[in-house]
């Protein structure tokens, strides 16, 4: 793997150098700083591309570990003699201690709450350092062995300095795209449930993502005081820094190594090279070039300039599996079709007991119990607002239940969180698919496999058999996107199956899928059962269902009205007028 990084990188290694070279031959100070900067703010803007551009938590606060690395690198030279050499280090400490302390309570929200209460930091660091004495501190100049304390006077160093340090940000940032931890976070982005079902800690890496995040911030702040000479806590934890991280990813292109380095270099010349023209006439004018830059992204490319070209070069094909209507779709079969395999008689692999969820004076699902034998299908079956829906989502963690109990194996599993269902044996799709749309079929389906293998080599072996089994090896390298209905039910089954589950359990896996499509998915299924996979299954399909489930379990109001085969069920005048309708009446009597 570290070759194939290395390969992949040779580009950025090519640029660095030319950019290196090109900075040798600049004299004037002023440029030479300029220089030196756009890799700092490169490196600061790849330490919040690590929490989120990977992540999709949009953190408006990075300015805390920044700052927290400024301060700390100057204060420990002032007071103790320290030199930034070893401090440029222990900033990054500090701020990976910094982000895990931030990141536990935080990371309980979401949406605009995480980036609103992400804010705060910053700004409270801001006044609390101003409280202690410190509106301004500079760096002692050292007359003896100054390159000891980091102190050159030739500016260029600095500029080589930061471009080893860019170096070591970059190839830890492709390192983390290329192994679990990437996939991990992008998964999370791109669909947060989707990911805890595949059996990802979500909280576990997004805390890891932000300690690593922090760190990186903390050694770029640790460098600009040195380079800077000069901080106030307004200039290391106000709202322009935290501006300048999250714009220079986002013009790049957030979620992307490249992103921070292109917005970099394209935006920090111009606003530092406007400010010193103009800063004395129009002071803030690099907060109008960030607002501009901002206003230009959302209008022209809201993914970033990276994401952009890329989509541009790599166009989708025309070809595209167009999904059929549900034309074929009736719960009124023209003839019934029982199963008429043996009932399985193995043992009890889940087992709920009384399970009950209420929302405020609603019962969704009100004390359920049923059993589920290894190799069984059952099938959940009820009008819409029965409560099938709930009923899977207190089965594998999504929601916490009233009261009851869910065996697995025997052991109760309530109030366990999804990744820890899926551990336990539990794969899960979704009645709304749940894509990582961006990922190949492939990847999409390694993220599941990540849940029991302990190497990359067989993550690959375990996806490319998921992928077999449902038949998607052909197309194992298209991207999520671009795909039909059919093709991305399957992936989500591939995906629930890279987890070696022994219980499936699947909410209405042939939504939106003409009849021909439909056979085929239960075919799969099908399959499955027979390997000794227990499914679980919710769907309105009733012509499929009947073919293909062992038994029936019937929701009305979030209670069970009846239970057993289908060729009884389906005759019960309970569930005919709960949910088959009148035309089920006349079937049922001939």
């Amino acid at each position: 793997m570290l070759k194939e990084i290395i390969k992949s990188l040779l580009p950025f290694f090519m640029l660095a150098a030319l950019y290196i070279v090109l900075a040798m031959f600049v004299t004037n100070s002023y440029y030479q700083l300029i220089m030196t900067l756009v890799i700092i703010w490169a490196v600061f803007g790849l330490s919040w591309n690590m929490l989120s551009g990977y992540t999709g938590l949009i953190s408006f606060g990075h300015a805390s570990f920044f700052g927290l690395g400024a301060f700390a690198t100057v204060l420990a030279q002032v007071n103790w003699g320290i030199s930034p050499w070893i401090m440029l280090f222990v900033s990054g400490l500090i701020g990976a201690a910094s982000g895990l302390l931030i990141g536990m309570p935080t990371f309980r929200l979401r949406g605009h709450y995480f980036a609103l209460s992400m804010l705060a930091y910053p700004i409270a660091l801001l006044y609390i350092f101003q409280w202690l004495g410190y509106p301004e501190l500079s760096i002692p100049r050292v007359l003896d062995n100054p390159a000891a304390y980091m102190q050159f006077s030739d500016g260029r160093v600095y500029t080589v300095i930061a471009m080893i340090l860019l170096f070591v940000v970059v190839v830890i940032s492709r390192i983390v795209e290329k192994t679990r931890f990437g996939m991990a976070l992008v998964a999370i982005k791109q669909n947060e449930s989707a990911a805890e079902a595949a059996g990802i800690n979500t909280l576990a890496w997004k805390l890891k993502a932000i300690a690593l995040s922090g760190a990186i911030a903390g050694m770029a702040g640790s460098l600009y005081s040195v380079v800077i000479l000069v901080i106030t806590p307004g200039s290391v934890f106000g709202m322009l820094t935290s501006a300048q991280a999250l714009t220079v990813s986002m013009f790049g292109g957030a979620g992307t190594l490249w992103g921070p380095i292109i917005g970099a270099v394209f935006l920090i010349p111009i606003a530092e090279t406007l400010h010193a023209e103009l800063g004395n006439i129009l002071p803030g004018i690099q907060g109008v070039v960030y607002g501009a830059a901002i206003i230009l992204l959302i209008t022209l490319a809201p993914e970033g300039i990276y994401w952009k070209i890329r989509d541009w070069l790599k166009k989708p094909s025309d070809e595209k599996d167009a999904p059929q209507e549900n034309a074929d779709i009736t719960i009124v079969p023209e003839s019934l079709e029982y199963t008429k395999r043996p009932m399985p008689t193995g043992d009890i692999v889940l087992s709920v007991k009384n399970m009950s969820k209420s929302f405020g004076g609603l019962k969704a699902v009100q004390d359920v119990s049923f059993d589920v034998t290894r190799g069984m299908i059952l099938g959940i079956i009820g009008p819409n607002g029965a409560g099938k829906t709930t009923l899977f989502n207190l089965l594998n963690g999504f929601q916490t239940p009233s009261g009851g109990e869910v065996l697995v194996d025997g052991v109760n599993m309530v109030n366990q969180k999804p990744h820890v269902m899926c551990r336990a044996g539990i794969g899960r799709t979704f009645q709304i698919m749940r894509p990582f749309k961006r990922m190949t079929i492939h990847n999409n389906v390694k993220v599941g496999a990540y849940v029991t293998a302990k190497t990359e080599a067989e993550a690959e072996e375990i996806a490319a058999d998921a992928l077999q089994q449902v038949g998607l090896s052909s197309i194992s390298e298209k991207l999520a996107g671009g795909l039909s209905t059919k093709d991305l039910r399957l992936m989500e089954l591939a995906r629930a199956l890279a987890g070696k589950p022994h219980i499936l359990l699947l909410d209405e896996t042939l939504a939106g899928l003409g009849s021909s499509e439909s056979k085929e998915v239960v075919a799969v299924i099908r399959k499955l059962s027979e390997g000794g996979v227990t499914v679980v299954i919710i769907e309105h399909t009733m012509q499929a269902m009947v073919a293909l489930v062992d038994r029936f379990l019937v929701l009305d109001h979030g209670e069970v009205i009846t239970e057993g085969p289908p060729e009884i069920v389906t005759r019960d005048p309970r569930v005919i007028e709960a949910y088959l309708g009148k035309k089920w009446v006349t079937d049922a009597k001939n």
